[in-house]
C-alpha cells in the first residue's frame, strides 16, 4: 500500500485530507509542521502534500532539505498552499516539486493530482525513451539556475546565454525552469500542463508545441537538448 505524508499546520484541512485518501486506499500519515514532519521515517513515504507557509520551518526549506538527501531526493511532492503567486510557483518547481495545487482546492482534484504524480512515479521508463545521460550538470541555488552558459535569474525572471538577456515570456520561462530542473527526464505533456499551466481551464496540446517551439528558437544552440520523445513527451538534455 502505497504511504502519503501530508505536512500542513490546518488540522482541518489535514482531516480532510487524510479521511479522503484513505477511502481511496492510501496508507495517510498526518504532520502539523515540517519539524514534526522531518522526525518520521520519510523514506518510507510515497508522496507528500506539503503547506509551504507553516510556523517553524517552511514548506520550501523542508522540500530542499528532502531533495538534497539522496535517501529523500526522489520522493514526489505536491505543494498544497494559499501562496499562488509566479514566484512561489517557479520557486516551488526549481525545488523539485511534482505539482502545485492552490488554496482553496477541490478534495477531488487534490485526490485526482495525487493518482497523476504517483502514477507517473510507479511507471517503469519503457525501452527507447531513456534519456541520455548528460556530460553536463545542472547547477541549482535559491537564485538561479544554470546549464553551462545557459542561466536563469528565478528572481527577476530573466534568461541569459554567455551573459546576454534572451526574452521570454512567462510560459516560455517556466517551462524552461522545468525543463531544467528535470534535465535528464522525459516530461509528459500532462506534467507540462500540471505545472505551467496549472490555472487555465482549457489548453490544447498545440499550445505546447507552439511554445517548445519558440523556446527552441529563442535559445540558440542550446534548442538543440529540447527534445521530443514521440508519444511520451519532452525533455531537456544532450
Amino acid at each position: 500500500m502505497q504511504k502519503i505524508l501530508i505536512v500542513d499546520d490546518e488540522e482541518s484541512i489535514c482531516e480532510i485530507l487524510q479521511f479522503n485518501l484513505e477511502v481511496e486506499g492510501y496508507e495517510v500519515e498526518v504532520a502539523y509542521s515540517a519539524e514534526e514532519a522531518l522526525g518520521k521515517d520519510i523514506k518510507s513515504f510515497s508522496l507528500i502534500l506539503l503547506d509551504i507557509m507553516m510556523g517553524g520551518m517552511s514548506g520550501f526549506k523542508m522540500a530542499q532539505m528532502l531533495k538534497k538527501d539522496p535517501d529523500t531526493a526522489s520522493i514526489p511532492i505536491i505543494f498544497c498552499t494559499a501562496k499562488d503567486t509566479e514566484d512561489n510557483k517557479i520557486a516551488g518547481l526549481t525545488l523539485g516539486a511534482d505539482d502545485y495545487i492552490s488554496k482553496p482546492f477541490s478534495v477531488r482534484e487534490v485526490v485526482a493530482r495525487v493518482k497523476s504524480v504517483l502514477r507517473r512515479c510507479d511507471r517503469q521508463p519503457r525501452p527507447g525513451v531513456q534519456m541520455q545521460e548528460s556530460s553536463s550538470r545542472t547547477e541549482m541555488d535559491g537564485d538561479s539556475i544554470t546549464y553551462n552558459g545557459l542561466r536563469l535569474d528565478l528572481l527577476k525572471h530573466k534568461c541569459y546565454i554567455d551573459g546576454q538577456e534572451v526574452q521570454l515570456t512567462k510560459k516560455e520561462m517556466e517551462i524552461m525552469v522545468l525543463f531544467l530542473r528535470n534535465s535528464g527526464r522525459v516530461l509528459s505533456r500532462e506534467e507540462i500542463l500540471h505545472n505551467v499551466w496549472s490555472d487555465e481551464v482549457v489548453v490544447l496540446d498545440r499550445t505546447i508545441d507552439v511554445n517548445i517551439t519558440r523556446l527552441r528558437k529563442k535559445i540558440g544552440e542550446y534548442g538543440k537538448f529540447i527534445v521530443t520523445r514521440q508519444g511520451y513527451g519532452y525533455g531537456f538534455d544532450v
